[in-house]
């Protein structure tokens, strides 16, 4: 029965403390947090942490859930906000690290074995950063439209165009100049 229910009412149910509607909250949506996770982040295990991490907060966050927007744009949102405090982390964490150097030199043997077109997006991505690669991941890899990647990054349509567009241009340059 609780598969029938939209999401909407199963978090109403699981805010109320029904762990079978959290059950089924978590099995609709579960894929999608990890691959948005994924292709955030760039490393499958770094995106089984978060959305472990997504996921294990969720029942206490759904209480702030206030019917804004829809459960899965909010959802986005949550990811996002995780996965930009991840990245912070990360890069306080990499900079006390010793030697840059090594660090490069691990993320491009990651990147090797992930194969040299995958390594090379995720590599300029990461160097663009921001805005733009979060606007990149929704639109791209999520297959988002800019209406609805504007809603998740509370910013208007027209920026999402806009960032797009820059991205574009960008990559454009990028890829001539290593030509």
């Amino acid at each position: 029965m609780e598969s029938q229910l939209s999401d909407e009412e199963l978090v109403e149910a699981a805010a109320a403390g029904n762990a079978g509607a959290f059950g089924w909250l978590l099995e609709r949506h579960y894929d999608t947090v990890f691959r948005f996770s994924y292709r955030l982040l760039g490393h499958r295990e770094d995106a089984e942490d978060l959305a472990q991490d997504v996921c294990s907060a969720l029942a206490v966050k759904l209480s702030s859930f206030k019917r804004r927007s829809s459960f899965t744009t909010w959802l986005y949102r949550i990811v996002l906000n995780a996965a930009r405090d991840r990245h912070r982390r990360r890069v306080s964490f990499d900079k006390a690290a010793a030697g840059f150097g090594e660090v490069d030199a691990l993320r491009r043997a990651e990147w090797a074995e992930a194969g040299d077109q995958t390594a090379w997006l995720y590599e300029t991505l990461e160097a663009i950063g921001g805005d733009l690669r979060e606007t990149a991941v929704l639109v791209l890899g999520e297959d988002m439209t800019h209406a609805q990647a504007a809603e998740v990054l509370s910013v208007r349509e027209s920026t999402i165009s806009w960032r797009m567009s820059k991205l574009k241009d960008t990559l454009k340059t990028l890829a001539k100049a290593e030509a």
